[in-house]
């Protein structure tokens, strides 16, 4: 990657496909880290380019998008105009696009989102401000888009695009199908969009069916087209959207067609890109551990073969010849990977008492550990490692489950009305500092937009909190081990969060300090659709670090789990927790417990099934993988990765 003068990767515009490693790529792209340092570079291009307009005394015209994607641009471009004095004065914006119908006070319309995230804190003419009207008459809105089309080519047309992605492969609101050709208009969500927005407006049936969005031909109009994406949801389309052929059905491929488009990515949301997936296909390989096992196990799968059956021909015909010339042999290679995995196995999670631990995934010593379980949402601990939690309890340790949030906004008004009106008929109001009264006539009166009351989020929090002892009661720990952080940060009342503050860290800290434990256990599953598994994590690492100059710190030891949403994938495993059919059993009642999460859960993401159901499937997935590399066959299997700190 080249740098710029002040020694950052410059994301401009490079011919694509030139390199071995990128021969399978057809749009140029740069990959971070993280979002946030993408982000920095993606808001300085446009203040380069804002600041250049102003120098030629010219109008710089921005075509801007809305979701999570763009927001940390956005607050990176409003402290360049509070703390770096750029002016927004001769700045004109056309947005991608809105939902229809929607009014504008509404909390989730683009218009309160660019006002919230940006018009309101910069010196932006509120003339120069152009979004999609979603209240125009339907019989007019025809015209409307014409108009709207019009006033961008009048302006002279878009000096800057910003765009995201949707699974679908949308951008804008282009759904599948959309044309080349095609201008502003107004359009039919596909179903897939609709569900994954479905989070932000508590449920698909209060998602809008259509929206007005800018065209495929618009946006190619831009002069300069930079399209973000982060995390692993978006890992498929971004692929199929920079390696397959153009077609309509994933519209984002007509990105193909503009000469000065760059995608901008974290790590996560290009992990699927042939030269991350199987870099072995592209180019010569240093050869780690985990790359080998990464390949080894890539190619049973492709073969259909165990590790030990693995042939010379196999990895010869596979691009992996000089793996097996630095090895010497099939047969070397594979007893050496098949040892590797076999490692991993334990039903010994916090170490086996009096054994030789030099192949095992954890410690002997001590025997009896104390152990945190970091627990992001008040469910995560048994969804993600309920048979691993029963484990480690039956095997004597001290073990302490911490749930960093309350999880209240992921109660359904209707349960929580439901226990509202139970709890006023049976128990005297002053008993308890809940006026159930005011929860009852406040949710009955509760209008679309309005934001939860402090009663009404401490009784949802509760609900939470009372299910969660259920749960762990079940596997069988005791109530003194069981700790509510409530992280400031989530008690926002609405689903999007506050950022991590000191006051979180702290809370975090303070607990790990009081344990002192020899294991940590953490959620490392960053697919949550708001991003609280991620804060969570943050913050634990966050703690960790400044914990680090303790002595007992040097004792201690990060998994990360997963489960919710996602699951490790082999060659990421550092322990494999075989389950037998009746952990397995347990697990599923301890999920079971959280009741007002079955049926209808409000943030299930992309998938589906019930979350108990999805657990199950992906440890039974991840047994059956261990099983089909030659390994032992059991009934389930959590999966961990040990962090180093």
């Amino acid at each position: 990657m080249k740098s710029t003068s002040e020694g950052k990767i410059d994301i401009s515009y490079e011919s694509i496909g030139k390199f071995e490693e990128t021969r399978f790529e057809k749009i140029h792209n740069k990959i971070f880290k993280n979002a946030s340092e993408a982000s920095l570079l993606v808001a300085q291009e446009i203040a380069q380019l804002i600041v250049s307009k102003q120098a030629e005394n010219k109008v710089c015209i921005l075509g801007l998008a809305t979701g999570s994607s763009p927001i940390k641009v956005y607050e990176e471009l409003v402290r360049m105009h509070k703390e770096d004095g750029l002016s927004f004065s001769n700045v004109v914006t056309f947005n991608l696009d809105e939902y229809y119908p929607m009014k504008k006070e509404n909390h989730h319309s683009y218009y309160y989102f660019m006002h919230e995230h940006l018009f309101n804190h910069i010196d932006i003419k509120p003339e120069n401000i152009n979004i999609p009207d979603g209240t125009v008459p339907i019989e007019a809105l025809k015209q409307y888009c014409i108009d709207y089309e019009n006033m961008i080519k009048n302006a002279g047309g878009l000096d800057f695009q910003l765009l995201g992605i949707g699974r679908t492969g949308h951008v804008g609101f282009n759904e599948p199908g959309s044309h080349i050709n095609s201008g502003t208009r107004i359009i039919t969500l596909d179903y897939i969009t609709r569900v994954d927005a479905s989070s932000d407006f508590n449920g698909i049936e209060y998602v809008p069916k259509r929206a007005i969005t800018m065209g495929i031909s618009t946006i190619l109009k831009s002069k300069r087209i930079i399209l973000m994406a982060w995390g692993q949801n978006k890992a498929d389309v971004i692929k199929k959207t920079i390696q397959d052929d153009i077609s309509s059905e994933i519209p984002a491929t007509f990105l193909q067609n503009h000469d000065n488009t760059t995608f901008v990515l974290d790590q996560s949301a290009a992990s699927e890109l042939t030269r991350f997936k199987t870099p072995w296909l592209v180019q010569d390989c240093n050869w780690t551990l985990e790359l080998k096992c990464k390949a080894i196990v890539w190619l049973c799968l492709k073969t259909n073969r165990s590790i030990l059956k693995l042939t010379d021909r196999d990895y010869n015909n596979n691009g992996m010849s000089d793996l097996l010339a630095s090895e010497g042999s099939a047969y070397d290679l594979n007893i050496n990977m098949f040892n590797v995995l076999q490692h991993t196995i334990t039903g010994w999670p916090g170490g086996k008492p009096e054994t030789d631990d030099t192949n095992r995934p954890e410690r002997a010593n001590p025997a009896k550990k104390r152990i945190i379980l970091f627990s992001p949402h008040p469910d995560d601990d048994v969804i993600s490692m309920g048979g691993t939690f029963s484990k480690l309890i039956r095997q004597g340790h001290d073990i302490h489950v911490v749930y960093q949030t309350s999880g209240n906004i992921a109660v359904t008004d209707e349960e929580a009305l439901k226990f509202a009106e139970v709890c006023n008929d049976f128990i005297e109001n002053d008993a308890i500092k809940i006026d159930f009264q005011s929860v009852i006539d406040f949710l009955n009166s509760k209008s679309e937009n309005q934001m939860d009351s402090l009663e009404v989020r401490k009784l949802k929090g509760l609900i939470r909190r009372r299910e969660s002892y259920a749960a762990v009661r079940f596997i069988g720990l005791k109530e003194s081990n069981i700790h509510f952080l409530d992280m400031p940060f989530y008690e926002t009342g609405l689903i999007k969060k506050n950022p991590i503050h000191a006051d979180d860290i702290a809370i975090v800290k303070t607990i790990i300090e009081k344990i002192k434990p020899h294991q940590v256990f953490a959620a490392g599953d960053l697919a949550d659709p708001h991003g609280t598994h991620e804060v969570c994590l943050n913050a634990i690492f966050a703690a960790m670090a400044a914990l680090k100059a303790q002595p007992f710190m040097n004792d201690c030891w990060l998994w990360l789990y997963r489960g919710a949403w996602h699951e490790w994938e082999i060659h990421e495993i550092d322990m494999a927790v075989p389950l037998s059919p009746e952990e397995v059993m347990l697990k599923r009642h301890a999920i079971l417990y959280h009741q007002s999460q079955k049926d209808r859960v409000m943030f299930q993401g992309n998938d589906s099934r019930e979350f108990w159901v999805r657990a199950e499937d992906r440890n039974k997935h991840t047994a059956k993988l261990y099983d089909d590399l030659g390994l032992a066959e059991y009934e389930a299997i959590e999966a961990f990765k040990r962090f180093d700190y």
